[in-house]
């Protein structure tokens, strides 16, 4: 196959960062992508409505000549936030999910949940009115050993928050194991899961093998290869419980090579490239479109894009860049360790 068509993709994770950063990388995600869940952890976060409507003016003040993209803005869950607030922007149109960090969990999580019982009023709200809660699903206690957070967290927060309140739809963002795949598989109502890029290509060894890796480093971080293997698994698998949110997280270099490193890949540039190099090797282009530009807006109640992309496989591996130069530093790409063939027109 040399060319393939589908429907414009959506990401349902994606940070943009601000200011001179999301100057910097914000037509790396219009390009291609026609809608995107807007990550809130900015600093100060996103916390109430009036927060995400002026984060939602800078984004699209920042955006390219020309490009059509919607910011699906989210607000940032604290044992404080009001659910009148919550309700009042989701009935505007504005407010398109909630997301709960469990504090310290990754970058500018801090302000993040502790004692989720002191949440449960705007859990509640939110199960109420239909709205979905996004969940980074890791565990934060230092006994828990960092390869081992998610499973915990589905065990001790996430399993007991569903039988809590089973009507709350949630998305448990970033999947990273098997563990998290199965339990989603084996959850009949009110539950899905974004999978990001470089985490059906990248395993720990990635990041320690040979040296570390500081652009590799990602929370979750990337774990085993049978946890790889099963993400792809679901990935290509056409089960509309799944679907892609990159994840995206761009820092300036300076901030991922030093002694205490961020936390974030950067794969904006060539996500559609990788993914159609990962679903041809698992014969699956075919369940591209349902993974990138279906199953997302089901799980959120839109209709899907109805402008369409052509993906064409090139003789010569396509010359993506390897940084990304902002006024506030370059910022490296993705690199998945093989060429790349495929290319969004």
């Amino acid at each position: 196959m040399k060319t393939l068509t589908l429907r414009r993709p959506d990401d349902w994770h994606l940070h943009l960062r601000d200011g001179a950063v999301l100057e910097g990388v914000i037509g790396d995600s219009s390009r291609h992508f026609a809608r995107a869940i807007i990550m809130p952890n900015l600093v100060p976060p996103v916390v109430t409505t009036a927060d995400a409507r002026a984060y939602r003016d800078r984004i699209l003040a920042a955006l390219p000549a020309g490009d059509r993209f919607e910011p699906l803005m989210t607000l940032y869950l604290t044992e404080h936030t009001d659910p009148r607030d919550v309700e009042e922007g989701r009935k505007s149109g504005l407010i398109t999910a909630v997301k709960l960090y469990p504090a310290g969990a990754t970058t500018n999580s801090h302000g993040g949940v502790r004692d989720l019982d002191k949440a449960m009023p705007v859990l509640e709200r939110m199960a109420k009115i239909g709205l979905p809660l996004c969940v980074h699903g890791e565990v934060t206690t230092p006994e828990v050993d960092i390869f081992d957070r998610e499973a915990v967290f589905i065990e001790t927060v996430l399993d007991l928050l569903r039988r809590r309140l089973p009507e709350l739809k949630i998305t448990m963002e970033h999947v990273t194991t098997a563990d998290g795949i199965d339990y989603i598989k084996s959850s009949k109502s009110n539950l899905a899961g974004s999978i990001t890029t470089h985490h059906l290509i990248i395993n720990r060894n990635a990041i320690l093998v040979g040296g570390i890796r500081p652009h590799y480093y990602c929370l979750p971080v990337a774990k085993r290869e049978n946890h790889r293997l099963a993400l792809r698994a679901a990935a290509t698998s056409g089960d509309s419980r799944f679907f892609l949110g990159t994840d995206s997280a761009p820092h300036v270099d300076p901030l991922k090579e030093c002694a205490c490193g961020c936390a974030g890949i950067y794969t904006s540039v060539n996500t559609m490239s990788c993914l159609a190099h990962v679903f041809e090797q698992e014969n699956a282009l075919d369940k591209l479109e349902a993974f990138t530009s279906l199953s997302g807006p089901a799980w959120y109640g839109l209709k899907p894009n109805e402008e369409m992309i052509t993906l064409e496989k090139r003789d010569q591996p396509v010359d993506f860049p390897s940084k990304r130069d902002t006024e506030a530093g370059a910022i490296t790409v993705f690199d998945p360790g093989f060429p790349l063939y495929w290319e969004a027109l």
